[in-house]
């Protein structure tokens, strides 16, 4: 699908992928671009929706009301929603000892908020036979997140969730990919160590290109980085051999653990 002349509303849209991606769907000729981001961001959200001509609304993604305003919002403003980018992500470190609220709010931000939109959108797109879904995943969800027990496990739900999404209406008209960026010059990016920046920094505009290309393409998996994609295939050719390796990288990047 090409953007241009269509409805876009963008998630986690004031900095980062979705700003970028947001900035990359107006320079395309969207008829309308939507970005939403929390009350916290409002400022640069605002800048974001300025720099573009854009409507600015703040929403809690994985408040399914404020989907639900978000999309009210952009239909009263522009018309039937064409492309959703629900692109909003956070992280919260630790591994099964993390709290529930760390647990809770990385599944309502990376899972719930993909159903929340899915339920709002679906309808409409399937009636008019046409419609985009674009939910952003990680590379973490198709391989693991060393550091983040609920950023992996949550992630790789995303990655399942576009996959049935793909099935149950990618014949009826409604497209669906998801995106699964590696190390990304981005807001959620911490100083330190880390697994995922072993193949490199991308910046938000060079991701952009991208999410644009494989739309255009209509093309379900996105990746930021394609070595993944041979990550994805030693993962899937020998399972044990690979988590063997996983935890080889998880020592050399974060030490072995005490007990080893």
């Amino acid at each position: 699908m090409h953007v241009k002349d269509k409805v876009c509303v963008v998630t986690g849209a004031a900095s980062g992928i979705g700003g970028a991606v947001a900035r990359a769907y107006a320079e395309a000729g969207a008829r309308g671009v939507v970005v939403a981001d929390l009350k916290t961001s409002r400022e640069k959200l605002a800048k974001v929706a300025g720099d573009i001509d854009g409507l600015p609304i703040t929403a809690d993604v994985g408040l399914e009301e404020d989907i639900k305003a978000l999309i009210a919002a952009a239909e009263d403003k522009y018309g039937p929603v064409d492309v959703f980018f629900s692109n909003a992500g956070l992280s919260r470190k630790g591994q099964e000892t993390a709290s529930d609220a760390d647990w809770d709010v990385s599944w309502r931000v990376h899972v719930m908020s993909h159903v929340f939109a899915a339920r709002a959108l679906v309808p409409g797109m399937l009636a008019r036979g046409s419609g985009y879904l674009l939910n952003t995943a990680s590379a973490a969800g198709l391989l693991a997140s060393l550091n983040s027990m609920p950023y992996g496990v949550t992630k790789n739900a995303a990655v399942a969730l576009a996959e049935h999404l793909a099935i149950q209406y990618g014949d009826r008209g409604i497209r669906v990919s998801v995106l699964c960026p590696q190390s990304v010059q981005t807001g959620m990016t911490t100083p330190g160590p880390s697994a995922a920046r072993v193949d490199g920094v991308l910046q938000p505009p060079e991701v952009a290109r991208m999410v644009i290309e494989a739309m255009e393409e209509e093309r379900f998996l996105i990746l930021s980085h394609p070595q993944v994609a041979e990550y994805i295939q030693r993962k899937a050719s020998n399972r044990d051999r690979w988590l063997a390796g996983m935890r080889r990288l998880r020592d050399k990047i974060y030490g072995a653990p005490a007990s080893a």
